[in-house]
């Protein structure tokens, strides 16, 4: 008997896959690393066709000195390549980003096709680089997620849960290498991508991101991506002021959500062709960057410069609605882009605003500007992506400050908490939403919704007749790609034990049996709690 348990606790780590996922997982770690930097160059490159220069950090910079023309015209032309991609190859039509890695973990069994990963990339890298206001880490994720993808199609003994851990891997790479935070990369792969913490996901998923990481590092320092003065928090007594802080990011990030979502809607009922509509959405951008250029692309030099303290307080509020405004007609222009670096800008900004006035009610009392600017992008973040301990884990491995950790946890429990209470869910689970997904039901909403009648019907004797005869020609029929949820409420409307499967012509291939239905969902949930806390 103490054997069996032994055996039966050891099995995630001493199973037939497990050598292979992690071999996997550094391969996965090593190959997106590399991605990674690839995908930054090539950001890099497309911009200096119009500003002269790579580097990410002086595109507000350079752009202020451009003539107003070049970048006006910028996002145009970017957005009409950014259109012909999308008509000519993107199986889509739009770039992928978080929302499809999640709706491949959980609907398609991990699998995320090739094409839909390079097009994603091209177009972000051309939208970016011309000054979409967007972000390059999600897209990023998705490339690691699709590295997975493809290592593993070829591997068909992988089990669905092998395959799940092994695309969460290469998200892990991808926000590890990003950020150089691989313990925020670890658990936005659990807290976002496989919504749970398995002790078994855990290794493969600490691998992937400690490659990714060691990669960048090599290639480009072991600097954060912010780079920020000595931060401190001058009281507890404090602590009030960022709960209302956290309330506030929260506001903000419930405003970002519902602003993409009305230009979203309002765009798709403007009648355009498809690759004429990056370029319209380039136009405003355009215009906006010519009297705001901090706006233009990744904004990260504007948010380093609002964790510093360097603006002031008007300024601040006009950077926050234009990147607002920004972002959302980016993303409703089919431009490529994610929405982790407008987050973090928008979180800058907010902290900001809050810090000027805190010390301008409470002088002396407060803590510097900065210390409020690096709480509210961590708060604003978390509420946004729906990982409020990854986002908060990022900020902190970028300032290694412990007592303002506090803080940071404080305020982005807070707006998360608001987020949730007034927008119900988080930018990626509202992407899902509009393709009529729902992840948050938890796993049973999941196996309703991919397991088919293929799975549990039995198939139809050979020899026997394929023509309906009574009582199940009288009977609603099935089809063997009918999801489980559309049997089981057809087996309810009429109080069925047994319906027809029949083909595309109404010719009989098999029997639906309603016991066998259930037994088939019972076992797929054991099977989902299983891999959830093993």
């Amino acid at each position: 008997m103490k054997s069996a348990k032994r055996a039966a606790r050891a099995r995630p780590w001493t199973g037939a896959e497990t050598p292979l996922v992690w071999l996997l997982a550094v391969v996965i770690g090593l190959l997106t690393g590399y991605a990674v930097l690839t995908f930054r160059h090539a950001i890099g490159l497309v911009q200096w066709l119009w500003l002269g220069a790579r580097e990410e950090n002086i595109v507000a910079t350079k752009a202020a000195f451009s003539h107003p023309l070049v970048v006006f015209a910028a996002p145009v032309i970017g957005g009409l390549v950014v259109g012909l991609l999308l008509v000519w190859f993107a199986p889509r039509r739009r770039a992928s980003g978080v929302a499809d890695i999640m709706e491949a973990a959980h609907l398609r069994h991990g699998v995320i096709r090739w094409r839909d990963g390079l097009a994603s990339a091209v177009i972000t890298i051309i939208s970016l680089g011309s000054g979409a206001s967007a972000g390059r880490e999600g897209p990023a994720v998705h490339m690691g997620a699709s590295i997975a993808s493809v290592l593993f199609r070829p591997l068909k003994q992988l089990s669905v849960a092998s395959r799940r851990v092994l695309i969460a891997a290469g998200a892990a790479a991808a926000v590890s290498a990003s950020f150089n935070a691989p313990i925020a990369g670890v658990i936005f792969a659990h807290e976002v991508i496989l919504g749970h913490y398995a002790l078994s996901a855990f290794v493969p998923t600490v691998l992937a991101s400690v490659i990714g990481v060691i990669i960048t590092r090599l290639h480009l320092g072991d600097f954060p991506a912010f780079i920020l003065p000595p931060l401190d928090i001058r009281s507890y007594l404090e602590f009030p002021s960022f709960i209302l802080l956290g309330a506030l990011s929260g506001l903000i990030a419930v405003a970002f959500l519902r602003t993409t979502a009305v230009f979203d809607v309002r765009a798709r009922a403007i009648p355009m062709p498809l690759w004429l509509r990056p370029a319209a959405g380039g136009v405003i951008i355009g215009l906006l960057g010519v009297f705001v250029p901090e706006i233009l692309g990744v904004g990260y030099e504007a948010t380093s410069r609002a964790l510093r303290g360097h603006y002031e307080l008007w300024f601040l509020l006009l950077l926050l609605v234009a990147k607002l405004l920004a972002t959302a007609i980016t993303l409703a222009s089919r431009f490529g882009g994610g929405v982790f670096s407008p987050s973090l800008f928008l979180g800058a900004m907010t902290g900001g605003i809050f810090g000027h006035v805190v010390n301008t009610l409470i002088p002396g009392l407060a803590s510097d500007i900065s210390t409020y600017a690096v709480v509210g992008t961590a708060a604003v973040a978390g509420a946004v992506l729906g990982a409020p301990l990854s986002t908060a884990l990022i900020v902190f491995e970028m300032t290694g400050n412990y007592r303002l950790a506090i803080a940071l946890l404080i305020a982005t429990a807070v707006a998360a908490v608001v987020m949730q209470m007034l927008a119900a869910r988080s930018f990626f689970h509202w992407q899902l939403h509009q393709r009529g997904l729902d992840l948050t039901a938890g796993p049973h909403k999941r196996i309703m919704h991919t397991m088919k009648v293929a799975d549990f019907m039995t198939p139809r004797e050979k020899g026997a007749s394929r023509k309906l005869e009574p009582p199940f020609s009288e009977r609603p029929t099935l089809q063997r790609n009918d999801s489980l949820e559309k049997a089981l409420r057809t087996f309810s409307r009429g109080n069925y034990s047994r319906l027809a499967v029949v083909d595309s012509r109404g010719l009989l291939v098999g029997w639906a049996d309603y016991a066998k239905a259930l037994e088939a969902f019972n076992a797929a949930m054991i099977e989902a709690e299983h891999e959830e806390h093993r």
